[in-house]
């Protein structure tokens, strides 16, 4: 099981790595192409797009050709799309996005059949939190590695080194291939029935809210991840490098988020409270970055965007780990199905927010707006918690 959840993580983090790796140097991006920062929440959007796509049918995929076999195309679609992004226009600019949002949209059911499989059900929440550790890893990388690498290299050996990890990773996991694979069905149809994870998800009272909740949750934690480096740079005046080290802080930060979160919630059995108590402190750190980013000093600040982020981008293992507890033997379909409502969140956060800015006056000004969603969220999960209504 370790290893299982050791390669999952890295292909979660190399994946993310490949999805954030623009964003953490946007203004670097910007200045290239005599572009605004603010139009990067439109690229984000697109691999958030490429996303959705991926997740209708990645249950099918993995019944398919096995769990492991999807996980390393992930790996290459990602690969070869921030290899298009390193190209010196922006003509590949979409379809770089797009392949990177296809691979993302196939890391999480993969994951999903091969934890529900292995793990045992008393360590859900943790094995799929610390699985979803390579997100927030994947922006560790991205901000520690990424602005260092276009100050001194040029922006395109930042894409460039995340296409060639991804390259790395996908062919290191062949040997285990049959191993893990050993359950794949040759005679599915991934393409069959796409949509069929969303129906299933749809049709279930508490899977759909908690659904809905996603959509409003994954919007507020994209959105901080996406324009924090350029909030920074743009209100706070700080280097690039040093915005970049903040948003390995934040990401490092939710690491421990998701661990601490997973356990928490198998300590409490209550996996649907914590969620909602997890988007609460979400709103209230988005109404203290529309309130306080001009009037607190730099390392103040910093404290507050990591406790943001503990809290934001903490909460995805415990809601995976509730969709594959209320799905059972179809968790990987479920998961899928779930992902689509979740990944349409990140992709009209980003571009929603980019409209939002110049309207509202700023970008520490428009978290006032991602607090409201996250409350929206709240009423979802609080919604999903209530006892059903007998027939």
């Amino acid at each position: 099981m370790a290893g299982v959840i050791v390669a999952t993580t890295l292909v979660q983090a190399f994946v993310s790595w490949a999805a954030v790796v623009l964003p953490s140097i946007a203004p670097e991006f910007a200045r290239a192409f005599s572009l605004s920062p603010a139009l990067i929440g439109f690229q984000v959007s697109l691999v958030y797009g490429g996303a959705i796509l991926t997740s209708a049918f990645a249950g099918g995929m993995v019944r398919r050709y096995g769990a492991c076999r999807t996980s390393q195309v992930a790996l290459v679609l990602s690969g070869v799309g921030c290899a298009l992004m390193a190209l010196p226009t922006l003509i590949a600019l979409p379809l770089a996005s797009l392949s990177i949002g296809f691979g993302y949209g196939l890391t999480n059911p993969a994951a999903a059949h091969l934890i529900a499989r292995l793990g045992a059900a008393r360590h859900r929440n943790i094995l799929f939190s610390a699985k979803q550790t390579g997100v927030p890893l994947g922006g560790v990388i991205a901000g520690v590695l990424a602005p260092p690498a276009a100050v001194a290299f040029g922006w395109q050996a930042a894409p460039l080194t995340a296409a060639a990890a991804c390259v790395v990773l996908g062919l290191a996991l062949q040997p285990v291939r049959a191993r893990w694979d050993f359950d794949r069905d040759r005679s599915a149809r991934f393409a069959d029935r796409p949509f069929a994870g969303v129906a299933l998800v749809w049709r279930d009272a508490v899977l759909r809210r908690i659904a809905l909740m996603s959509f409003c949750y994954s919007l507020a934690q994209v959105c901080l991840t996406t324009f924090l480096v350029t909030l920074l740079v743009e209100e706070a005046g700080f280097a690039l490098v040093a915005a970049g080290f903040v948003l390995a802080l934040v990401q490092a930060a939710s690491v421990g988020g998701r661990l601490f979160w997973g356990w928490a919630a198998d300590r409490i059995g209550r996996g649907l409270a914590l969620l909602a108590a997890l988007g609460l402190m979400t709103a209230i750190c988005s109404l203290a970055v529309a309130g306080l980013t001009q009037a607190l000093g730099a390392g103040l600040l910093v404290a507050l965007f990591v406790v943001f982020g503990f809290a934001a981008v903490g909460w995805n293992g415990v809601y995976l780990a509730e969709v594959a507890r209320l799905a059972g033997v179809k968790a990987g379909e479920a998961t899928g199905g779930s992902l689509v409502i979740t990944f349409a969140g990140v992709l009209v956060g980003p571009a929603l927010f980019s409209l939002i800015v110049p309207a509202i006056g700023g970008y520490a000004a428009a978290f006032a707006a991602v607090a409201a969603v996250a409350l929206i969220g709240v009423a979802f999960v609080r919604a999903a918690e209530a006892p059903r209504s007998p027939p």
